[in-house]
């Protein structure tokens, strides 16, 4: 049985080392020149390089589980933990250090919000064992039909997690201080939601920096692409990238595929097709079926996205608005917040515009990696990554109304003074190289609508209802990545391809009576 991979983002390449290793001949099919999706470098081909998409490793236990499956040993790589977490930063000077310590991190709620501190021990204990049972029934499970979720144990699992509440809704049974809130429950921006827009079982996300916390892969995330497609060469996948591993159809026959088209009009013959893209594009791909189902969804929020090489490295001594008493060093995450986060994401959201006065910035978050990797840049330089959530115009609406580029660089400029001010005193006088990116250019690499994050994690999209890795009543067709269940993030997309293959072995075996 040959195997067609249509994208080589990390769900790809998973899916095709998973199954190279499982015996299968495997065919990956990248449009770019080089594997790894949204997992890449953007750099200015010198002395800067800095991660593109994802920053924050989240689930190291799960993450190393499957590369160690995928025949990657921990030896070949370096996980550093980041400790403090990350710092939020308000516009009247206030800081909240997230820290995975209890203990201090309960000292630190009730250095601005007494009372908070014992809301820690309560979110903690309660969210202990809905993780780890969600987990085994919702993370690492597909539901190829609808009735294998609606059980009556997965409901009353549901029913503990509340998810009639959103992610916001349940931080506020636990924490009194808006701020508070804020610091448990903007996670579901890691993947492309609104904290008062996203189920409460995105309340896995916060819970699993301080259960597990946040590390930072040794030289950069994307470094993550680089190791698999070397493993993809040893296990002999073929990898067909550029011009020629571009899709233009997924052929189907009788109600099964049978290969693939490339734009350049190369027929390739596969048993079985693994789709690793933002999943509203594949129905696109498939002209000879009547496919079921929706065919509108939502996509996950834009961002403005800045990459800064500079010839200053921060520390102690140059960063004087890290006035914490309890830690004084330059950290690797951070977040700078509006005064009331909410308020400030959903009149954009409303508005489908994001702020133009100065004084009314929208939230951003910064990623120094050499805050914990001196060697990030060459010394006494450093790189940074700046990401503002934007939203994006709704469907239907004319996508020329908002000059991206012009928009983009405006905000970007008002961000960076903003941060020099806030944080990096000397900072644009010592912008060596700049880049900024936007929705416009991920919706030309085939993000959907422009979405940074894939489909947006609301309540109506996710677990049963978001599309799943058996994803249309065709035979040998699968799909894997941040669009489909169980998720994003790379731990999760990861996931996603082992469950792609198992699958896919199940079905194999089945259909040769083996």
């Amino acid at each position: 049985m040959s195997v067609g991979i249509i994208g080589g983002g990390v769900g790809g390449m998973m899916s095709a080392l998973m199954l190279a290793r499982k015996g299968l001949p495997v065919q990956l099919y990248e449009k770019n020149e080089e594997l790894g999706g949204r997992l890449a470098f953007e750099g200015n081909g010198g002395e800067y390089r800095i991660d593109r998409g994802p920053t924050i490793v989240l689930l190291p236990e799960m993450l190393q589980n499957l590369l160690s499956e995928a025949g990657i040993d921990s030896s070949m790589y370096s996980l550093l933990e980041c400790d403090p977490m990350y710092r939020i930063h308000y516009p009247d000077g206030m800081t909240i250090t997230k820290w995975r310590d209890p203990q201090r991190m309960a000292e630190e709620l009730e250095r601005f919000s007494p009372g908070d501190g014992m809301g820690l021990a309560r979110y903690m204990r309660d969210m202990r064992p809905a993780f780890l049972e969600g987990k085994a029934k919702f993370l690492e499970r597909p539901f190829l039909r609808k009735r294998d979720f609606f059980t009556v144990d997965h409901l009353r699992l549901l029913g503990r997690l509340r998810i009639y509440l959103n992610a916001r809704q349940l931080a506020s049974r636990y924490f009194k201080s808006e701020r508070a809130i804020d610091a448990f429950s903007l996670q579901t921006l890691y993947v492309g939601g609104m904290p008062s827009g996203s189920p409460s079982l995105y309340s896995f996300i916060p819970y699993a920096e301080h259960a597990f916390g946040i590390w930072y892969w040794k030289g950069g995330y994307a470094g993550l692409a680089s190791l698999l497609s070397e493993r993809l060469q040893q296990a002999g996948v073929q990898m067909i990238t550029g011009t020629a591993g571009k899709i233009k159809e997924i052929i189907t026959e009788q109600g099964k595929v049978s290969g693939v088209i490339t734009e350049g009009g190369t027929f390739h013959r596969h048993q079985s097709i693994v789709f690793n893209g933002d999943f509203p594009h594949l129905s696109s791909m498939i002209k000879s079926e009547n496919l079921p189902g929706r065919k509108g969804y939502k996509p996950s929020c834009g961002s403005i996205l800045i990459y800064l090489g500079t010839d200053r490295r921060w520390n102690r001594d140059t960063n004087s608005s890290y006035n914490q008493p309890t830690d004084q060093s330059v950290i690797t995450h951070q977040f700078f917040l509006p005064d009331a986060l909410n308020d400030s994401l959903r009149s954009m959201a409303e508005s489908g515009k994001f702020p133009s006065d100065d004084h009314e910035l929208p939230a951003y978050y910064v990623f120094n990696p050499c805050g914990i990797d001196p060697d990030a840049a060459p010394e006494g330089h450093s790189v940074l990554y700046v990401l503002i959530p934007v939203p994006l115009p709704a469907a239907g609406d004319d996508s020329q109304s908002l000059d991206w580029e012009r928009e983009g660089n405006r905000l970007a400029d008002r961000v960076i003074r903003d941060l020099e001010a806030r944080a990096f005193p000397g900072l644009r006088v010592s912008i060596r190289w700049k880049k900024v990116r936007t929705p416009a250019d991920g919706a030309a690499e085939g993000w959907y609508q422009g979405g940074s994050f894939g489909i947006a994690p609301t309540l109506a999209q996710s677990g049963v209802f978001r599309p799943q890795i058996v994803p249309y009543p065709i035979k040998g067709l699968y799909s894997v990545g941040a669009s489909i269940h169980p998720g994003g993030g790379v731990p999760i997309v990861m996931q996603g391809a082992k469950l792609v293959t198992d699958q896919l072995v199940r079905e194999r075996d089945r259909w040769t009576g083996t």
